[in-house]
């Protein structure tokens, strides 16, 4: 076993990975003892992981940190391996948002960390998992790191792509990219059944119906909420025969995901604040409170913008898993309209999409296809998400 058993699906990538830890192996730095610079160069510094979502970029990532910090090159059994996999290496630096952005602050305090020697490694490693949401203050601080690094600091970026929207030109110009594919069905049935123990029956439909997204494929295996919403989703297309079903939908669709929004962000939201309350002796008294009051109220007015901002990321989440699932069941029923042989995203609704390519035609499904793409731009643009999936049943009811 390695930590490269973590990347499902990529070979290719893979084997560039493990040639890139082997050539930084032999890298020389200027304060070895006898280092010349013959050796220096041979490993790049900043790379980009590019790929659609679910394709584990940042498990790459996060495995190449691992192999890059161990003496054996990613043997997954020592501690430098499972510190690094679990997030808590003192020298691999982590960042995720759960907000709409990576804001400028965030990013010069990580990359000043960065900047300093490694406590116990070779390298100091900065993993940014999404590049595509960094401000444009924040992408302008990580260009400047990355165009004059430490010669121990590495800068590994995942986005989604290469396009320009995602990751500044100037900063994928000085990366080298690694390219991901999507998965295949049989490696992430593979992957359910070793690492997650889930049944082989089971495994293969998750599988068969996660759109090559391997998270997405665990959560329907595992959690029935998740495989109801599903359900509850691909109903749609069959449920808006009246203007009244069509405002149902969209209430149901909306609904859902305000619920997932309390489920998943409720509780902590609450242990956040009791939290805050405590390190802020909420409650006491003596000298000093007046000034500890007011700076507990700033920390708490911070800290509600950011739970406030991953609701929004949540609900949002929550909305494009329901317009990904539906844009897979007008897809489905557009190529099955033009006698298309590849591959169903839906493959459990063969008969479901048999009957609607047969009742419609490819232009009504095409048009269908294109109102569910639109909401999820409305939804990226700020739009409502009530007035967005409204106007998106209405305009699958019209077809």
């Amino acid at each position: 076993m390695s930590v490269w058993g973590q990347v499902v699906g990529q070979p290719e990538a893979v084997a560039e990975l493990r040639a890139a830890v082997e050539h930084a192996a032999r890298v020389h730095f200027s304060t070895d003892a006898g280092a010349d610079e013959s050796g220096r160069g041979s490993m790049t510094h900043a790379w980009l992981f590019t790929g659609p979502p679910g394709s584990g970029r940042s498990v790459a990532a996060r495995a190449f940190a691992a192999a890059l910090q161990c003496p054996r090159n990613g043997c997954d059994a020592c501690q430098v391996c499972r510190t690094v996999m679990a997030g808590t290496h003192a020298d691999v630096h982590e960042v995720a948002t759960e907000g709409l952005s990576l804001g400028v602050k965030e990013m010069r305090a990580l990359i000043e960390r960065a900047a300093r020697m490694p406590t116990t490694a070779r390298w100091q490693i900065v993993l940014i998992e999404d590049a595509d949401r960094m401000t444009e203050n924040a992408s302008n601080a990580v260009l400047k790191a990355v165009e004059e690094p430490n010669e121990r600091t590495v800068f590994l970026l995942c986005a989604p792509s290469e396009h320009p929207d995602d990751v500044s030109i100037t900063i994928r110009s000085r990366c080298r990219p690694l390219r991901l594919r999507t998965p295949g069905t049989d490696a992430i049935a593979e992957v359910l059944v070793a690492r997650d123990g889930v049944d082989e029956q089971t495994a293969s439909w998750a599988a068969s119906v996660c759109g090559g997204h391997i998270g997405r494929a665990r959560r329907l295996a595992r959690d029935e909420n998740a495989r109801y919403r599903r359900e509850a989703v691909l109903a749609v297309p069959r449920s808006l025969r009246s203007a009244a079903e069509v405002f149902a939908a969209a209430d149901g669709l909306v609904g859902a995901a305000e619920a997932e929004v309390s489920a998943l962000t409720g509780e902590r939201d609450e242990a956040e604040r009791e939290e805050l309350a405590v390190s802020m002796g909420g409650g006491g008294t003596g000298k000093g409170v007046a000034q500890a009051q007011r700076a507990a109220k700033a920390a708490e007015k911070d800290l509600i913008t950011r739970q406030k901002q991953r609701q929004t990321r949540t609900r949002r989440d929550s909305l494009d898993r329901a317009l990904i699932d539906l844009a897979g069941y007008y897809r489905d029923v557009l190529v099955r309209g033009f006698g298309a042989a590849v591959t169903a995203t839906h493959p459990d609704r063969a008969i479901e999409v048999e009957a609607a390519a047969r009742d419609g035609s490819p232009v009504a499904a095409l048009r269908r296809l294109e109102a569910v793409l639109r909401c999820r731009e409305a939804l990226e643009t700020n739009v409502k998400p009530q007035i967005a999936v409204e106007a998106m049943v209405t305009a699958l009811r019209e077809g």
